[in-house]
């Protein structure tokens, strides 16, 4: 029983420790909370196969099996240290504070991080042995007075034994179960103050959100050609809606920034003018509209982190020229532009292709709305032709000019590669992996991509055999992908059907499999299905 009320002990410190740091969190950043700081050490530090295996297996419920295995490995070292404090106090203060040291390590060494970041962690861990002093006091063992109650122990306590097997005094149940109650008490109203503190932020940038009206673009997107949409069950509009537009990022705590207080900088080399700026500043510029497919670089062969919006925004490679930039083609000092987020972020895009003449913008909405939070209000990149981890910066605040030479960017410390075009691929969006359609003629559908060189060819071959032309929906513009479909005969039996496309620069897509690290997937999509 003892030891069960020490580990309870050291579960109620824990809670106490998280809802005081959290607080605390509230008047530093969010980032800096101690789940939140771990989780994105972890994410940090995590290879490129575990971040792979995570994406595939849990999507973008990633940062939330995170998150929850976070908490769960606290509840286990938390209810330990209470069984340690136990037999050795001093031991289970040293654990209390170890577990403080390494969040507030982790805080301060996360991008953007400060020294003041370690505080929530430091304050918490200095609380809970506080915590952990009053109820372990509760638990310790006392020598047996002589008044005893009927059972033959003093009431509201409980007996316990020497080491011997002789009874050797009691410790306070009920004491103990009163400080218990108080401290979870006390950690519940520190929690529910520190999500209110957190969210009187949130509210205010939801506030600022919903007041922008976003103005007709001066060069308005042309309207979808009516034959870019194949009308093909099972297959997804040539538009992604914005709520199952994908999302991959490290963010454990989404930014919720206020728009007004929004500033954006441009600075570093070749930069004769630096520049800052403001939200209305942008939204006063010349804004143009595009339809453009993202896609990630994480996304395997025939995986669902690709999608296509429509964005509105304000032209990047303006910007950079009326700061005085050139691109190193044109005697440019700077090859690289480095995009840092409002949580330490940072993601490097080459000058070269940033300011080629392509579509690349800085984004303030988003399928005819302001940005979502999830995808970087309340502004972000976006770059046609390029994974998004060297172009797509969310919540951005800072971009900087330096070199290739000079600097590496978050994902390239991480063994990804500086420069990553988009490279061309194709998937079967139908008929599914293992379906089991009728025999007769059966629609093979998807969509192929190969964005700023567009596709010129899609074919689809079954078992092995001769490759077949599939019919392409109406091309919108190079920089979105395009609807393909194939009517096929379908016999009977098990059959294996494989995808290619070819691109309008005369590529065509390889059979050879690698994986996403260090530049993105290649290889053929394939499914297998068993047509009755």
């Amino acid at each position: 029983m003892r030891a069960a009320l020490g580990a309870l002990s050291g579960l109620v410190t824990g809670a106490s420790a998280l809802a005081v740091a959290e607080l605390v969190a509230a008047a530093v950043r969010p980032e800096a909370g101690p789940v939140n700081a771990v989780g994105g050490a972890f994410i940090d530090r995590t290879p490129p196969w575990l971040k792979d295996f995570a994406v595939r297996n849990f999507g973008t419920n990633d940062k939330l099996v995170l998150q929850l295995g976070i908490l769960a490995l606290l509840a286990v070292f938390a209810m330990a240290v209470g069984v340690v404090a136990l037999r050795h106090r001093p031991a289970g203060f040293a654990a209390v504070l170890v577990f403080g040291a390494v969040g507030a390590v982790a805080a301060v060494e996360r991008p953007g991080g400060g020294p003041l970041d370690a505080l929530p962690s430091v304050v918490g861990a200095v609380s809970a042995c506080g915590v952990l002093q009053l109820l372990v006091g509760r638990l310790t063992f006392r020598p047996s007075p002589a008044a005893e109650g009927a059972d033959g122990t003093p009431e509201g306590t409980e007996g316990t034994e020497g080491t011997d097997g002789t009874p050797g005094g009691s410790f306070d149940r009920r004491g103990f179960v009163i400080a218990a109650t108080a401290a979870v008490a006390a950690s519940a109203g520190i929690g529910a103050l520190g999500s209110r503190l957190n969210g009187s932020g949130a509210a205010e940038a939801a506030a600022s959100r919903a007041a922008i009206v976003l103005p007709a673009p001066a060069s308005p997107a042309r309207p979808v050609p009516a034959g870019a949409e194949l009308r093909v069950r099972g297959l997804g509009p040539f538009t992604t809606p914005t709520k199952e537009f994908y999302r991959v990022d490290t963010a454990l705590v989404v930014p919720r920034i206020d728009a007004g207080g929004w500033r954006l900088r441009i600075r570093g080399k070749g930069v004769t003018r630096p520049l800052t700026m403001s939200f209305d500043d942008l939204l006063r510029r010349e804004l143009i509209e595009r339809d453009i497919t993202l896609t990630c670089v994480s996304n395997e062969v025939g995986g669902p982190y690709v999608g296509n919006a429509r964005w509105i925004g304000v032209r990047l490679a303006d910007l950079l020229r009326e700061a005085g930039v050139e691109p190193p083609s044109k005697g440019g000092p700077a090859d690289q532009l480095v995009a840092r987020s409002v949580d330490g972020m940072t993601i490097g895009s080459p000058v070269e292709t940033v300011m080629d003449g392509r579509d690349a913008l800085l984004a303030l909405g988003m399928n005819g709305e302001p940005l979502p939070f999830d995808h970087g209000f309340p502004v972000r990149m976006v770059v046609p032709g390029l994974y998004g981890y060297v172009s797509a910066c969310k919540w951005l605040q800072d971009l900087e000019l330096t070199t290739f030479a000079d600097y590496d960017a978050y994902w390239v410390k991480r063994s990804w590669s500086r420069r990553a075009p988009v490279k061309t691929e194709s998937r079967i969006d139908t008929p599914r992996p293992f379906a089991s359609p009728k025999a007769g003629v059966v629609p093979v559908a998807g969509v192929a991509w190969a964005q700023h060189r567009g596709i010129a060819r899609v074919e689809v071959r079954v078992d092995g055999g001769d490759w077949h032309t599939a019919r392409l929906a109406a091309q919108d513009t190079r920089d979105t992908w395009r609807q393909w479909v194939w009517e096929w005969r379908a016999p009977t039996g098990s059959h294996t059907l494989e995808v290619r496309a070819t691109d309008l620069h005369g590529y065509t897509q390889t059979e050879k499999r690698v994986g996403t690290v260090p530049d993105g997937a290649t290889g053929w999509h394939s499914v297998v299905i068993a047509v009755t």
